[in-house]
């Protein structure tokens, strides 16, 4: 049997490790059209208040804060699955469409309390287009099923190997693409 071409390049690690400064610098250096989403912290001075959605063609709302209403939440934050959802998944849908890459930044325990975030990463994954993305590294069902699939190679970043992590995965994107 022919090994599945591993077309999902998902980075795991703990929070702050560099996933996204990794994911950025990659972005930075391949020449292919991409599309989708990562997520920014929100700072007052030395404190994370929330996160912000920052789409590859400009868009930028809050998607998750510690003011917001806990309707839907994860620790402190509020998130606001509306904007996730019209920002967020929006994005990674146009990217699938008219893109060579789709970049999800990040699969977390926020996205993941939206029915359409889970949805629309099933269609990107059965699309067979390629992906970059983080993922979180803890326990979570959806995560999990994902982490297991054969066509997804799981990074996991630390400190030994984060520094030359853009390099190897720019390698096998081109392989991918």
């Amino acid at each position: 049997m022919a090994k599945v071409i591993d077309k999902v390049f998902l980075l795991t690690g703990r929070p702050g490790i560099g996933k996204t400064t990794i994911i950025q610098q990659i972005l930075h250096k391949v020449p292919y059209s991409k599309g989708g989403f990562f997520t920014q912290e929100i700072r007052e001075g030395n404190k994370r208040v929330g996160f912000s959605i920052v789409t590859l063609d400009g868009q930028q709302e809050v998607f998750a804060h510690v003011k917001f209403p806990k309707k839907y939440h994860i620790g402190k934050y509020g998130v606001d699955l509306g904007v996730l959802n019209s920002i967020g998944v929006i994005s990674i849908r146009k990217a699938m469409e008219d893109n060579d890459l789709v970049v999800i930044d990040e699969i977390g325990a926020m996205e993941l309390l939206s029915v359409e975030f889970v949805e629309i990463l099933k269609v990107v994954l059965e699309s067979g287009v390629p992906v970059l993305g983080t993922i979180m590294q803890r326990n979570h069902p959806v995560a999990n099923w994902i982490k297991s699939r054969k066509d997804v190679m799981l990074i996991e970043v630390n400190l030994q190997n984060r520094e030359k992590m853009a390099i190897d995965i720019i390698k096998m994107l081109t392989d991918a693409i």
